[in-house]
């Protein structure tokens, strides 16, 4: 059951992403979206990230939607609880913060662990959208030289060994 749901957001975010090297977006615009997707994804919003999302993509009209709503499915439940350790580890080493015991329950420590994700999961966030900027960017020329250069040539064989 865990390897389908994984096989269903692997493909999700395919199918997405496929779409958007389709669209008539430039490959800066496709991989803004997906930055800014994966940025506003990334962050501890409770549900309410993917509602800015929307927002977004009704506001400004150089948006991709496929980009942008295909991190989504990259970043999804079985990815956040990885990036919010990662957040919390950063933001403790960024502030310096001692390590927290588990033991000790009170405002303060609850204020420490708070700030040490916050500020964690911004720079978490704003490298992993760097990081999605500069993949997209390459992996959206890459398709596009590939499907332009070589017009009527049928797509490779070696792919379909890949695929089930």
């Amino acid at each position: 059951m865990l390897r389908e749901r994984l096989v269903t957001y692997r493909d999700r975010a395919r199918r997405k992403l496929t779409d958007a090297f389709r669209r008539e977006h430039t490959p800066h615009q496709i991989a803004a979206s997906f930055s800014i997707g994966v940025f506003v994804t990334a962050l501890p919003t409770g549900g309410l990230g993917v509602g800015l999302l929307f927002a977004f993509v009704s506001v400004w009209s150089w948006i991709s939607k496929p980009a942008i709503f295909a991190s989504v499915a990259v970043l999804n439940p079985f990815v956040k609880p990885g990036v919010y350790v990662a957040s919390f580890q950063v933001g403790g080493t960024v502030l310096g913060t001692n390590p927290l015991p588990s033991t000790a329950l009170s405002s303060e420590t609850a204020r420490t662990a708070v700030q040490q994700l916050l500020v964690g999961n911004v720079i978490v966030a704003a490298v992993l959208s760097a990081i999605g900027y500069v993949l997209l960017l390459h992996l959206t020329r890459t398709y596009r030289r590939r499907k332009g250069s070589f017009p009527g040539v049928p797509p490779s064989r070696l792919r379909r060994l890949f695929r089930r």
